[in-house]
């Protein structure tokens, strides 16, 4: 039990404890003011309460500074788990505490909702202040703009804000089917915005076998012009449809939730709502750690939330991890999915993954994590080399022999236009034989994201090959060819004098193409900068490596063949097997007649 240095009101919260019962509930830290500071839930409270307030020196640093400013606690017992993790729910969004990590405003996200009137209306609205059903939150306007050009396209309904008695021009233009002067029933409308619900939701099986019975009964009535209006529906509710579906229509009801946890300071996760094998919802969140929880912590406060803000009717969840103190009874939890399942976890993962670039991004310009010029200089490379997202990592690669001797490679990681040297790289070369660049190449890059792929790794923005074409087809060979990746990948070539003077590409059809560049340009000199980094770095691993050991080829191991004479043949023919192709008159005139004779006889078995 901590003391009164720590706590000056310990004393009277030690006897607050031993009244604290052993049942399931949810508890309230308060400070001196009165104020929620913190709100969990626990299976027993009686425990969980009392763990805050011993074995102090092990705790977090966040964790002693919420312990230091309790001043009381507040218990409520409920009958199950469940009520606890709805309960502790409701109170942090009523109470917001300071100490709970949370996710950012819902009121931030648009919805849709359809009004509570005689005859509703499908509005659009960012704020909870109308009478009716809300759909949502959708994860950005353009989504939510799409979905409603697709269900004006399948249905009329009414926008006005006040009915009047006569058609207005919206009715004459196909939008409205003016219920205000009698030309559509109550009926018939409400039957409309019935649909709409489905739609929204997520039902399109039922509406789509409807108006197929009803355009096949138009057509044997001869109808045919409507019939075909409704073709047309059929066709876009498909369409639609198709652009939604990721997996079978078997998996009719779940929800998915990843987490990317690598920072310390912010978690990031992403929330699937799936129905009839369609996603309807998308959102991803950014979360501040409050108290240094784990991922798994998170979760377990994100999941509840998210389900009552989505409105979300899944029995089922797919997550990354098994999530504590979700029963089984609220959310059965599918932490090993296989098939559909698991492409849905790997979607919900791609997406948080893609979102967490956002925030850093949008970090560094609004707090100065990069400078704007550095900033500036990506999205011109994002810009030059048509890339998905701003090249905020990137990694450059470069080999380093000496005919043949001693190869390595050397990686560098630039971090929003900086060297990250704590991410910087180096690789012996371990399969590659003779002064083969493409193959060692080939080497270095398999291994390094071979390595981030079974780990589950981030992967870099931008992989940059310090080499011409050859070097980049090498590069994509082993990335997208082998690996099944999808990193942009570009080259930065050397002029005759071994100075940077282009800057490659692949364009749509695979081809390599020239991104022009002034040798003035400050997005030239970037490029210059990563260049050069990675060739000293790489040059300084083989100067360390080679100083480090002894210098030793076959040609060493032949007597009397000494490291200055080994060094002499590879740098004139290149490599071993060269020097074994060459006529002992060729060697003469290398080394003299005397050591020509001995390595040529050694390597030709001749004695």
């Amino acid at each position: 039990m901590i003391d009164a240095s720590i706590n000056k009101n310990i004393e009277r919260i030690a006897m607050r404890l031993k009244t604290i019962p052993e049942n399931p509930g949810v508890y309230q830290h308060l400070d001196e003011s009165g104020k929620v500071i913190y709100v969990g839930k626990a299976r027993n409270l009686q425990r969980r309460v009392s763990s805050y307030f011993s074995h102090y020196d092990d705790k977090s640093a966040k964790i002693k500074m919420l312990v230091r400013n309790i001043y009381d606690i507040r218990v409520t017992v409920v009958a199950t788990e469940v009520d606890a993790l709805l309960l502790e729910n409701s109170l942090i969004k009523r109470y917001q505490p300071r100490y709970n990590s949370m996710l950012k405003d819902d009121k931030s996200y648009p919805y849709l909702c359809i009004t509570d009137e005689e005859y509703p209306r499908l509005l659009y609205t960012r704020r909870h202040n109308l009478k009716g059903q809300y759909f949502g939150p959708y994860p950005n306007g353009r989504i939510l703009r799409e979905l409603q050009d697709i269900i004006r396209g399948l249905f009329q309904y009414r926008t006005c804000d006040t009915m009047g008695k006569r058609p207005c021009m919206k009715h004459q233009i196909g939008l409205c089917p003016a219920p205000c002067a009698g030309l559509q029933s109550k009926e018939d409308y409400q039957s409309t915005i019935a649909d709409i619900r489905r739609i929204l939701k997520g039902d399109f099986g039922e509406i789509e076998t409807t108006m197929k019975k009803k355009m096949f009964a138009l057509a044997d009535e001869l109808r045919f012009e409507e019939a075909e209006v409704l073709k047309k529906k059929i066709h876009l509710l498909a369409e639609y449809q198709s652009r939604s579906t990721v997996v079978d229509t078997n998996v009719r009801d779940v929800d998915v939730v990843s987490i990317l946890g690598d920072d310390p300071t912010y978690a990031y996760i992403n929330f699937l709502r799936i129905k009839n094998g369609a996603i309807i919802y998308s959102l991803s969140n950014e979360i501040k750690r409050q108290l240094d929880e784990s991922d798994a912590e998170i979760l377990s406060t994100v999941i509840p939330a998210l389900h009552e803000q989505t409105q979300s009717t899944a029995q089922e969840i797919i997550v990354p991890f098994a999530v504590p103190d979700i029963p089984a009874d609220y959310l059965r939890q599918n932490y090993d999915p296989r098939g559909d399942r698991r492409k849905l976890l790997d979607l919900s993962l791609r997406n948080v993954e893609s979102y967490q670039k956002q925030c850093r991004h949008q970090r560094a310009l609004t707090q100065g994590d990069a400078a704007p010029q550095a900033l500036k200089l990506l999205e011109r490379i994002q810009r030059a080399l048509n890339l998905p997202s701003l090249p905020m990592d990137i990694e450059c690669f470069d080999n380093s022999n000496l005919q043949g001797a001693y190869p390595v490679a050397g990686m560098v990681h630039f971090t929003a236009g900086k060297p990250n040297r704590s991410l910087y790289r180096k690789f012996n070369i371990k399969t590659v034989e003779g002064p083969d660049d493409y193959a060692s190449m080939a080497e270095v890059i398999g291994r390094r994201y071979s390595r981030l792929k079974e780990e589950k790794q981030k992967m870099p923005d931008l992989l940059i090959v310090d080499g011409g074409e050859g070097q980049m087809h090498v590069a994509r060979e082993v990335v997208v060819g082998n690996l099944k990746l999808d990193i942009p990948i570009a080259g930065l070539a050397k002029d005759d004098r071994h100075h940077t003077n282009q800057l490659l590409r692949f364009n749509d059809n695979g081809e390599i193409a020239v991104v022009g560049l002034k040798p003035t340009d400050p997005l030239f000199h970037l490029l210059e900068q990563i260049q050069n980094e990675v060739h000293r770095f790489a040059i300084t691993f083989h100067k360390d490596k080679r100083s480090k050991g002894t210098f030793r080829t076959a040609l060493t191991d032949i007597p009397g063949i000494g490291e200055k004479t080994a060094h002499d043949l590879l740098l004139r023919f290149g490599s071993i097997k060269q020097i074994q192709t060459q006529t002992l008159e060729d060697l003469t005139d290398a080394i003299g007649p005397s050591k020509a004779k001995v390595v040529y006889n050694a390597l030709h078995n001749n004695t």
